[in-house]
């Protein structure tokens, strides 16, 4: 086991969430992952190794985390971690300007990470889900402009990389 890295804690609110699933939860898990392989320069095996066996739908210091779907956190976690030379640069063409990556907070760019990776590799997920599911992992932590940013920057990803789920009309719409 490797030396705990404290995670950084979901704020609680007044606010009511909808529950997490299991893959909504196995992100949770990824961006949590990706934190401590970031500030606490743990492995990528060794991070893995310790979510599933000691963290995903387990007890751990009183917090009882929610069962999560162990291939899909895997997943997230590996395609972030061998795409993230690909990753960085296009994130960073949907931030402002003079507001590069290696300015966000660790955690926020655990987020955009593991969302620009789903938008890129995992088709199958329709590219509004998968910023719905990001905003809300967002919300868990944070309470200012943060999801909001999340929203802009997925967003603008998404229209790059799955222009025709975009251009494609909306059930009910006519193709006028």
């Amino acid at each position: 086991m490797t030396d705990k890295v404290d995670q950084p804690k979901p704020q609680s609110t007044a606010k009511t969430s909808r529950p997490a699933n299991k893959r909504g939860a196995a992100r949770l898990g990824a961006v949590q992952a990706l934190y401590q392989m970031d500030v606490g320069e743990v492995s990528l095996a060794d991070v893995i190794s310790e979510f599933t066996t000691f963290r995903l739908g387990k007890e751990l210091d009183g917090e009882q985390y929610r069962e999560a779907d162990e291939q899909w956190f895997t997943d997230i976690v590996k395609g972030v971690v061998e795409d993230q030379k690909f990753l960085d640069p296009f994130i960073h063409t949907a931030l402002v300007e003079d507001w590069p990556l290696k300015r966000i907070d660790s955690l926020l760019r655990a987020i955009l990470r593991c969302g620009s990776y789903e938008l890129l590799r995992r088709k199958d997920v329709p590219a509004r889900v998968i910023i719905s599911e990001y905003i809300d992992v967002a919300k868990a932590f944070f309470e200012d402009d943060e999801p909001g940013l999340v929203n802009g920057v997925l967003d603008r990803l998404a229209h790059d990389l799955r222009k025709a789920e975009f251009d494609a009309p909306k059930a009910g719409e006519s193709e006028a």
